[in-house]
């Protein structure tokens, strides 16, 4: 146990007190909505009714949602195309922002500020939504897959935060990469990369929890072409505006007569949605405050 500064306080009771019901309430405040959620998905069309709507407590657990829903075409073709669209943008904005970002970094590389400037200007002043639908639409992108992931591919506050750990790369180790013979990729892939797993984790968690949470573009480059919308947009469909799945035999939401209860429907794929973000987080979040606070202190 370690022991506390001879400067501090000892603690009191109503501070300990006050800490923990803080911690407490805001850790309700996360849980119960998700119990709610988790719960309304798992219930029966009665046990919801006799609720009035999101239910509280069980009455009736059934996974007759979930079979529907796993079972529907529209929510299986959704579910991939929102896999292959977050495996393909993370993979293509990794790349393209390590090789900008280890760039930047190098002093001695040629106009590596004037290209900082311009990256940085960008993220104050953009082009606006219109004139990029016109470039992407001009470039063949409607309904395309490419539009849902080129468009937004490099973020420069990622760029910027690898540029940090990349520039505190021990000098030393590089220069004798390069006395040796290594040439500018293999000091990137030997020396830079395996001293920066923690930055690329976190990088990499953030491109793809974007890109597994974009709609956004699905509504301006494809918003017809069901067939080719990720889950996300799914959700926006079948949970916001009410529209019932195409080809379900609870097609119509809010039908009297569907055999599942609408709204567990909703709920379960707002908890389709979450299951992937919840099942990698814990593995990459020991490297968050490495990779972020590590990069912003160091500069």
């Amino acid at each position: 146990m370690t022991q506390r500064p001879s400067w501090q306080e000892p603690p009191t009771l109503a501070g300990q007190s006050a800490k923990g019901l803080t911690l407490g309430g805001v850790l309700l405040m996360v849980l119960v909505p998700l119990w709610i959620v988790v719960l309304t998905s798992l219930s029966t069309k009665g046990a919801i009714n006799r609720a009035g709507g999101l239910v509280i407590w069980p009455d009736g657990i059934t996974f007759e949602a979930y079979e529907e829903m796993l079972t529907d075409s529209t929510v299986r073709t959704a579910l991939l195309v929102s896999f292959g669209i977050t495996i393909v943008g993370t993979a293509i904005s990794m790349v393209v922002s390590i090789l900008c970002a280890y760039g930047l970094s190098r002093s001695d590389s040629f106009g590596h500020r004037f290209i900082l400037v311009l990256l940085i200007i960008t993220m104050f002043v953009s082009g606006g939504l219109i004139p990029t639908f016109l470039v992407v639409t001009g470039l063949g992108g409607y309904g395309q897959w490419w539009a849902l992931i080129l468009p937004g591919a490099v973020s420069v506050f990622n760029i910027l935060i690898l540029r940090s750990f990349y520039s505190s790369t021990a000098a030393e180790l590089i220069d004798a990469a390069r006395i040796d013979g290594g040439s500018e990729w293999r000091i990137l892939w030997s020396i830079v990369l395996p001293t920066s797993r923690a930055v690329t984790a976190v990088i990499s968690l953030f491109y793809a929890v974007g890109y597994w949470n974009s709609f956004f573009n699905v509504m301006l480059y494809m918003p017809t072409e069901s067939e080719k919308w990720p889950l996300q947009y799914v959700l926006l469909t079948y949970v916001n505006r009410g529209v019932g799945m195409p080809g379900s035999v609870n097609a119509g939401f809010g039908m009297e007569h569907a055999q599942t209860a609408p709204l567990s429907l909703q709920m379960a794929v707002v908890v389709l949605t979450l299951v992937p973000l919840v099942i990698v987080y814990p593995f990459v979040q020991k490297h968050f405050r490495t990779g972020v606070l590590t990069g912003a202190i160091k500069g």
